[in-house]
């Protein structure tokens, strides 16, 4: 065991000297800094800024500007109403419009937000019972920002606001702001429905649509007007509207959404052991390969045995990516429950799974055990090859075999697929097991499953022990061609004497 455990301690140093092994630690760090960075990097920092030219006396420019303002308020309620959901503050104010998530927020339900102060209010109710870990409500930026019509555009005939308006869309001062949607609203307009828009990019589908309900509505009001209706029953009958009660899952709640989130640590362990089986798996094989081209197995094996060596290498390599796995698990402990937004948010329901004793162990051992399954695959690549050359030979096909169900399974986990005759069988075929158990904990696979599997892949990776074990002891001095498919069989079926 003392040979075992400096053989080990041999093979961490050697490759934690590596560079590539401090770059790849840092993956997981910059991966969670830039989840958390580039939302505010890809968001629309500003509003798209609006012109209105209502040249039929304002009526139809003030109704846009109270339709901007008035789905503003609404973004930023049902945004707050989310953000107490998500978070259970509603004792803060029962009663309060943020507080009933059940509603589609009407006209009036917004108009009623906004006289009780809005956001500013409501955040100081909830600040009283908020807890100091929960972050703070941030409300949405606006959408559109509604921009005043200069005078030298306001007395241009419409015949002429084509070149007019080319250097307000399109300002060659770079100091000024463009202006992205210009609309004209004509004197004719309920007589004729025409309507100009310009635009400085492909109008928005929210902006054309916000556009043509408001204008619908002025029309319809116009309509009914000539028909002889009264202005104010004209003006109610355009404004009548359905008032729609929903009922939607709690954010990380309903039975898709839980289930997403619970996959996350599963999945994220099958992720993490393949990614650091890849890695640490071709240091190693690349160590070994090294040591028999450079004529050093000799030296070390005047020291220890072929076995002592095998075991020594696997632990090392183990440790190696069992160490990788740690400080990657604990940056998304910190991420989950020492920093606020968006990352933190998805990582501390993802964590639940790790509540269940049971989970936890299966984790662990599915892990493990898998890593160790294939691992020694590398190892007796290793022990065959001359060179990296050679190792690359018997290393694709491996990786193709063990790669592609693996990418289908995520998949299929990620659709919700729990069943199917493809899940069942990744599960029973061992060197698929670990992935297949480790993906589907956050679905709820059966304990009788859990169990079944874990006996089988330790059967198989006991068997695997032996034979790659022979194929290991008798390759690591043999010299010239690489074996062929009989050969390698020879070598696993010799009983080392």
């Amino acid at each position: 065991m003392k040979n075992v455990l400096i053989v080990a301690a041999r093979e961490f140093r050697q490759i934690a000297s590596m560079r590539s092994f401090w770059l790849t630690l840092l993956i997981m760090p910059l991966s969670i800094a830039a989840g958390a960075v580039a939302p505010q990097l890809f968001d629309k920092d500003q509003a798209d800024r609006v012109m209105i030219i209502d040249r039929t006396g304002g009526s139809e420019a003030q109704a846009l500007g109270q339709r901007f303002k008035l789905d503003e308020a609404r973004d930023k309620l049902s945004a707050l109403s989310r953000y107490v959901q998500r978070h259970h503050l509603e004792r803060a104010d029962p009663a309060a419009l943020w507080a009933q998530h059940d509603r589609w927020y009407s006209d009036a339900d917004v108009a009623r937000f906004v006289a009780e102060g809005g956001p500013a209010a409501a955040k100081a109710k909830i600040a009283r019972v908020k807890a100091e870990d929960t972050p703070e409500f941030t409300p949405p930026e606006p959408d559109f920002e509604l921009v005043p019509v200069p005078a030298s555009l306001a007395k241009v005939p419409d015949a002429q606001l084509d070149r007019a308006l080319k250097p307000v869309l399109k300002p060659t001062d770079k100091d000024a702001k463009a202006v992205d949607y210009i609309i004209l609203i004509p004197a004719s307009f309920g007589e004729s429905p025409l309507v100009r828009l310009w635009a400085n990019k492909q109008p928005s589908q929210q902006f054309v649509g916000i556009v043509q309900d408001v204008l619908t509505r002025g029309l319809r009001t116009r309509f009914l007007a000539a028909q002889g209706v009264s202005p104010d029953a004209a003006e109610s009958a355009s404004t009548i509207a359905p008032t729609l009660a929903i009922s939607t899952p709690p954010p990380g709640g309903g039975a898709r959404e839980a289930m997403l989130v619970r996959s996350i640590l599963p999945l994220a362990a099958a992720y993490l052991l393949m990614i650091s089986l890849m890695l640490s798996g071709s240091w190693m094989l690349q160590g070994t390969v090294e040591e028999r081209s450079n004529k050093l197995l000799e030296t070390v094996l005047a020291c220890v045995s072929p076995q002592e060596l095998m075991y020594g290498k696997l632990l090392g390599t183990a440790g190696v990516g069992l160490f990788m796995i740690a400080v990657w698990v604990g940056c998304g402990i910190f991420a989950g429950y020492a920093t606020h937004g968006a990352i933190a948010d998805l990582i501390r329901p993802a964590l639940d799974p790790l509540t269940s004793p049971g989970t936890i162990l299966a984790l662990i051992y599915f892990f493990v055990v898998g890593y160790v399954t294939i691992a020694i695959m590398f190892l007796a690549i290793g022990a065959m090859s001359d060179s990296m050359r050679d190792a690359q030979g018997y290393l694709m096909p491996v990786l193709l075999l063990i790669l592609l169900p693996i990418t289908i399974l995520m998949q299929a986990v990620l659709g919700g697929n729990n069943g199917g005759v493809l899940m069942e069988v990744l599960t029973w075929v061992p060197i698929w097991t670990p992935f297949a158990v480790l993906a589907r904990l956050g679905l709820g696979i059966p304990t009788w499953e859990v169990v079944g599997t874990g006996i089988l892949l330790a059967a198989f990776t006991a068997a695997e022990m032996v034979l790659l074990g022979r194929l290991f002891r008798a390759s690591l001095l043999a010299q010239g061609q690489r074996p062929n498919v009989r050969e390698v069989i020879s070598r696993m079926r010799a009983v080392p004497s």
